[in-house]
């Protein structure tokens, strides 16, 4: 392995400086990227292993960044599990069949990775060669909360009625429906791990729109035991948003590093968390929309608040956002490596 910063961090241990990557890293912000698109729909580019290590190594080649993550999408495993996905323009994904029903949940199939993902197992694997130990590989997966948020909603959401709903008048069916989904997610990720993915991420991006209780009782379980099937085989990163009001009950979820957004302060995540794990984080994405000098005070920031503690892992609070300077993006991570030098 060339660069070994990014696995060290996630493991605890001391390094020459603080690691980044950035979610979105490979994206619509970089005209590499965006060439590709012309001719390709996302699906394609996800469904065509070459096109999609192509996608995973643009950023990598562009910026001196610690980690590579395989280009995908957490709703990739839902063609398999019997879900109608599409990629609508200007709309994101839109899913045709919600479930909403009973049925609907009984009628869910666990996936098997190699018979229904079997491109995004090859990407892996030519991402892997490309890299050529340049870098670490991560995988990922939609936590089972996101995921059921949005095979019930159809889509993206802004209050979460049907999910919500169904929580509360049939708690027995969203358990069983959290169960499938718990089972295939954790087959998802073993088989990127068998592939060649060395940490994995899990995004329960949808999570902060529950309040404690209910995220204790209706998911907590299901991301615990998602963790669990990984069973320590590779690092795991578990990364949600607006969740900094009970990160306790988070943490008890699992996961080697915790992921953190921007709307708490990353010295009080860390304590709250506890410095037995690693922390992810946080700078706002739209801070690369500003001046660089600002960006730049922002990043020192951060780090001020890590204080050099091993377990620090440098990210945005969530994805790149479209239309990114990606000269910004190329100061943002030559700032984190020149100010967290030891």
């Amino acid at each position: 392995m060339g660069n070994e910063t990014f696995l060290k961090a996630c493991r605890g241990e001391a390094t020459d400086y603080t690691p980044v990557w950035l979610m979105r890293q490979a994206g619509r912000y970089m005209k590499e990227y965006m060439a590709i698109k012309e001719k390709h729909s996302f699906l394609e580019m996800c469904r065509t292993p070459e096109l999609a290590c192509e996608v995973t190594m643009q950023p990598i080649n562009a910026f001196e960044l610690d980690a590579a993550i395989i280009f995908a999408d957490i709703l990739l495993p839902l063609e398999g599990m019997g879900i109608k996905l599409e990629f609508a323009k200007n709309m994101g994904p839109v899913i045709t069949n919600p479930v909403r029903s009973r049925a609907d949940i009984d009628a869910i199939r666990v996936i098997d990775p190699e018979e229904d993902v079997p491109y995004l197992l090859e990407a892996i694997k030519l991402v892997k060669k490309e890299l050529n130990g340049k870098v670490p590989l991560i995988g990922f997966a939609g936590a089972p909360f996101t995921l059921a948020s949005y095979i019930i909603e159809g889509g993206g959401s802004k209050n979460y009625v049907h999910t919500k709903s169904l929580i509360f008048s049939d708690p027995e069916y969203w358990h069983k429906l959290l169960a499938k989904i718990t089972e295939l997610t954790g087959l998802y990720l073993n088989a990127q791990i068998d592939a060649g993915a060395q940490v994995v991420q899990i995004f329960d991006s949808w999570a902060g729109c529950l309040g404690p209780d209910d995220y204790r009782e209706f998911v907590l379980p299901y991301t615990k035991k998602v963790i669990e099937s990984v069973n320590g085989r590779v690092p795991v990163i578990n990364f949600s948003t607006s969740t900094g009001t009970y990160l306790e009950i988070l943490k008890e979820a699992g996961g080697d590093v915790m992921g953190v957004d921007w709307k708490v302060r990353l010295d009080e995540a860390w304590e709250r968390i506890g410095f037995d794990k690693g922390i992810q984080g946080n700078l706002d994405p739209t801070t690369l929309f500003g001046p660089v000098p600002e960006m730049k005070k922002r990043v020192k920031e951060i780090l001020g608040q890590a204080n050099g503690r091993p377990g620090h892992i440098f990210n945005l609070g969530h994805g790149i956002i479209l239309g990114t300077p990606v000269d910004n993006v190329r100061a943002l991570v030559d700032a984190v490596h020149e100010y967290s030098q030891r």
